[in-house]
């Protein structure tokens, strides 16, 4: 029995997966799912990181580790400190060594959708972000879902402290685990056109392609499973 162990992106939690947890259970597999410290205006992904492997505290080594969207910054930390399987880039960032995801986007342009950014608060003293425009979070994220699960998705964002933005990666290298990275052709936050040539240059991943929006968990569970459940066999 493999465990998944899920890791949401900026503004989600654990409830994100709740169309694809049934698909891998039914499977025979076991899900973890965590919500990260995301309103913590002293949370930077280290800390995302020890709350990753403390949810995965007593399983063993037989783990699929996907990270989606911000959680790419995530899920290579836990994967070096601790045995796991397989890696999964699902529509997700990928750091840049020794870099903050700041300076990051100052120089990676092409890699997110800027139409984001009109539809985001002014950050609070907390540098915490929530999002004031839905329609254009719904745009980024669930282009492709269906109206109900849109709204129930829209209700329950959660602020996003920047504040692990501006940290450096502390990685000293990527780990040394199988890697895949899932693309979704149609994503309207991340760039498909980044995330294929970063994750080919800079980690060397396989590559998978969906069509589809940002959040395939929401907008193709069934295609998505079909994938994970792939990597384990």
């Amino acid at each position: 029995m493999t465990t998944f162990a899920l890791v949401h992106g900026a503004w989600h939690g654990s409830w994100c997966w709740e169309q694809l947890t049934p698909l891998l259970q039914q499977a025979g597999h076991d899900v973890v799912a965590m919500d990260l410290p995301s309103e913590d205006g002293t949370a930077t992904f280290d800390t995302y990181a020890d709350v990753v492997c403390a949810a995965l505290d007593g399983r063993g080594d037989d783990v699929v580790l996907v990270g989606h969207s911000y959680g790419g910054n995530t899920v290579p930390l836990v994967a070096t400190r601790r045995p796991i399987r397989h890696l999964v880039y699902l529509c997700a960032m990928i750091p840049d060594i020794g870099r903050s995801l700041f300076d990051q986007l100052s120089d990676e342009l092409e890699m997110l959708n800027p139409v984001y950014e009109q539809g985001l608060s002014v950050p609070d003293e907390r540098l915490r972000q929530v999002w004031s425009d839905l329609d254009i979070a719904c745009a980024v994220f669930y282009g492709e879902c269906d109206e109900p699960t849109k709204r129930a998705a829209l209700d329950r964002l959660r602020p996003q402290s920047v504040y692990p933005a501006l940290q450096p990666c502390s990685l000293a290298e990527f780990p040394d685990v199988q890697t895949t990275y899932v693309v979704c052709s149609d994503d309207q936050m991340l760039r498909p056109e980044w995330s294929r040539r970063t994750a080919r240059d800079r980690i060397g991943a396989e590559l998978i392609e969906l069509p589809g929006d940002h959040s395939p968990f929401y907008s193709r569970p069934s295609a998505l499973a079909d994938v994970l459940l792939g990597l384990a066999n």
